[in-house]
């Protein structure tokens, strides 16, 4: 087997953190030192007698900073990792985002567990591998579509969040959540954000989609055109054919069972425009905690509004320890922006949403500063996965993002799809500028959040992420992820190998998306790509890179490129069954009868006839009193 890579270097080079043994006895010595130069003079002795206050003051107030440190994680929808200032773009303005760059370390190969929004979240939250919880579909969905939907995140699943409020802290997630809603009731509420750990809600629980914004399309058309267009022509076709041939003698049909043809076929098409017409209403609301407060979702100001409520949550906890998930809608379609940012932007109204997503990032910080909760506040960005590079509006203008030098984007594992940004800011405790190369994941924070709050790892479950201190601190140069498996829905799709003793990392590919139309840099025809039957490529050997050398994976290599080649897949391959070996069968919450749409379970917050609606939000807004 590979040798491990964590590798320790001398105390004089690392950082250590404040409070730890051998810092205590290097100053012990140190001050033992003085003691016996000074042991003559009362006056002498009084030095002494200060520096051991100054030590132990100094390591107290270090270590009221380092206990029960605060934590904000942002988390962008489909930002690509070339949308940022910090990560080479020069024309998009993220000054806030840069400046939280420049203060803390900036990861270069930020992997996300998932290139799909809901298996990445539930990989982020719990510091698992979605495949472990049921998380990562068999099927072609990959995701929550309904809020009516029996699937979610499986309540036995432990959040960072559960474990910090059990140890005290107030916790809250603030955006979208897109982990499922109830379970058997409309109110049971065993999938929602209050049963995973979280005090308070504030957002949507699936996502936003442009089919909840009037004018903007339907993420459905390329599916009903691709599995229900032919059916419905034929159905067509038949009846007037049949109308032909009965009308001039050829064939008799009884006009009884034309006219049940004719009425199904009418139910069946009168259902898809019910559907069309309800989608918005049925699934796009806002809610606050367990009620529906803005049903369907109204855009206008909204990241005005989830930043609001994430500056008001830190205000009421300025005096405790807290964790704060702030889960942007932007920039997922549908896209929108306020009026002070739209059309200021160089890139239409994508460019608009990035960057009011980074003034909001601006006023979060703003706050820490206002509280002086800097030091004692860990912030972390990142995006779920990569751009949706195939999102293009039906007046032509790109809707998705930009994904850098990296191939592909969201929905496939190749490095457009899951290198993410990845940016953490901890002043005095993370050093402030600088890069780390080797490759982490989003599920790194669940072990790292849970460690520096002193909670103690659940030993029940295997966790696949990595405590990123050590790495932060200088302890370790090395990442800790020799291998990282790379899952399209429930499928392995890739693996990534950094071998301790070299600075090669290898991915292997065993299958690769159809690029439509062949030549492009995604799925445009279905909008995304899908994992399996005729629309992926299988590779036998696989397909395997060097991304250390060749990050855009342009050129696969050979036996002939590459005299290690099968050595190199032979080890992988190795790591693939040491893997598989250590996954149980879960309940897949990704299944047909899991996400399809179940009206028992729906949330309407008036009667279903008045087509589910209110707006509780305004009403909040309006009754506020005046400055």
């Amino acid at each position: 087997m590979p040798p491990k890579i964590a590798q320790s270097i001398p105390s004089s080079t690392s950082f250590l953190l404040p409070g730890q043994e051998e810092e205590d006895a290097q100053t012990m010595v140190f001050i033992l030192n003085i003691s016996n130069l000074f042991t003559t003079t009362r006056r002498k002795m009084r030095i002494l007698v200060l520096l051991l206050f100054y030590h132990y003051a100094t390591k107290n107030a270090k270590s009221y900073r380092t206990s029960n440190p605060n934590f904000i994680l942002i988390m962008a929808d489909d930002l690509g990792i070339g949308d940022l200032g910090c990560y080479g773009n020069k024309t998009l303005r993220t000054h806030n985002i840069d400046k939280l760059a420049k203060g803390g370390v900036t990861f270069t190969q930020h992997i996300a567990a998932s290139p799909l929004c809901t298996p990445s979240r539930a990989a982020f939250l719990t510091g698992r591998y979605p495949v472990r919880s049921g998380m990562a579909a068999l099927s072609n969905i990959g995701v929550f579509l309904f809020s009516a939907s029996s699937g979610g995140l499986p309540t036995e699943e432990i959040t960072f969040a559960k474990l910090l409020k059990q140890k005290g802290y107030s916790t809250a997630l603030i955006g979208k959540w897109h982990l499922g809603l109830n379970c058997n009731s409309r109110d049971d509420f065993c999938h929602h954000p209050l049963n995973h750990g979280f005090d308070y809600f504030y957002g949507l629980t699936v996502t936003s989609l442009r089919d909840c914004k009037p004018g903007e399309g339907s993420v459905f058309v390329a599916g009903v055109r691709a599995y229900l267009a032919t059916p419905l022509q034929l159905i067509g076709i038949t009846l007037i054919s049949l109308e032909v041939l009965h009308y001039i003698g050829f064939l008799r049909i009884p006009r009884g069972a034309l006219r049940y043809f004719f009425l199904i076929s009418t139910v069946l098409f009168g259902l898809l425009l019910i559907f069309f017409y309800t989608f918005r209403y049925l699934n796009c609301f806002l809610m606050r905690n367990q009620q529906i407060i803005q049903q369907p979702l109204s855009y206008k100001n909204l990241t005005q509004r989830l930043t609001e409520e994430a500056i008001q949550f830190i205000g009421r906890n300025a005096d405790t320890p807290f964790l704060l998930f702030l889960s942007y809608l932007q920039v997922h379609t549908a896209l929108y922006a306020s009026k002070d940012f739209k059309g200021k932007s160089k890139h239409g109204l994508y460019g608009d949403a990035v960057e009011e997503m980074d003034w909001s990032v601006g006023k979060i910080l703003d706050v820490l500063e206002k509280w002086n909760l800097n030091d004692k506040t860990l912030v972390y960005f990142t995006s779920d996965q990569g751009a949706h590079v195939e999102e293009v509006s039906s007046t032509g203008e790109v809707h998705g993002g930009y994904n850098g030098i990296y191939k592909g984007g969201k929905a496939t594992n190749w490095e457009g799809g899951i290198r993410v940004p990845g940016l953490l800011r901890w002043p005095g405790m993370v050093q402030a500028g600088v890069h780390i190369d080797e490759p982490t994941s989003n599920m790194d924070i669940f072990p790292t959040v849970v460690k520096l709050a002193g909670i103690p790892l659940p030993k029940d479950r295997i966790i696949d992420g990595h405590d990123l201190m050590p790495l932060l601190q200088g302890k370790i140069l090395r990442s800790e992820h020799e291998f990282l498996f790379h899952y399209c829905n429930a499928y392995l799709n890739a693996v990534r190998w950094h071998p301790g003793n070299s600075e090669s990392i290898w991915k292997a590919f065993f299958f690769t998306p159809n690029f439509d139309p062949e030549g492009s840099n995604g799925c445009y025809n279905s909008h995304v790509c899908y994992c399996y039957g005729r629309l992926v490529t299988h590779h036998n050997p696989p397909l395997l890179f060097d991304i250390s050398r060749d990050p855009g994976e342009k050129n696969p290599l050979t036996p002939e490129t590459e005299h290690h080649f099968y050595e190199i897949l032979d080890i992988i391959q190795q790591a693939v069954n040491n893997h598989t070996k250590s996954l149980h069968i879960v309940s897949n919450q990704l299944s047909w009868g899991n996400i399809l749409w179940k009206p028992w379970l729906q949330l309407c917050c008036s009667s279903i006839f008045l087509s589910c609606y209110c707006d509780h939000e305004s009403e909040e807004k309006l009754s506020l009193p005046t400055a």
